[in-house]
């Protein structure tokens, strides 16, 4: 990397739906909006690439692939 460029690390912004310390249904429902977002908007729409970058910085990855697979599979429980 070269010296003159700078990585900038962000994390979600506070949201009043979640107002405690334990942030995994702020993960979840992040995980269900950005995929409602897609199915209703379609994959290009730009403004739900915003709760994709939530749930990526909240969930864990292993979370995140497990739900995938599981949509994939059919089997995923919540409702998108």
């Amino acid at each position: 990397m070269a010296a003159d460029q700078q990585i900038v690390l962000e994390t979600a912004p506070f949201d009043p739906r979640f107002p405690n310390q334990n942030q995994t249904r702020y993960c979840y429902q992040s995980y269900l909006d950005f995929h409602r977002c897609q199915k209703i908007r379609g994959e290009s729409y730009e403004p739900c690439q915003y709760f994709k970058k939530v749930f990526s910085s909240m969930c864990p990855n292993a979370w995140v692939e497990k739900w995938n697979d599981q949509r994939e599979a059919g089997t995923f429980a919540g409702k998108i």
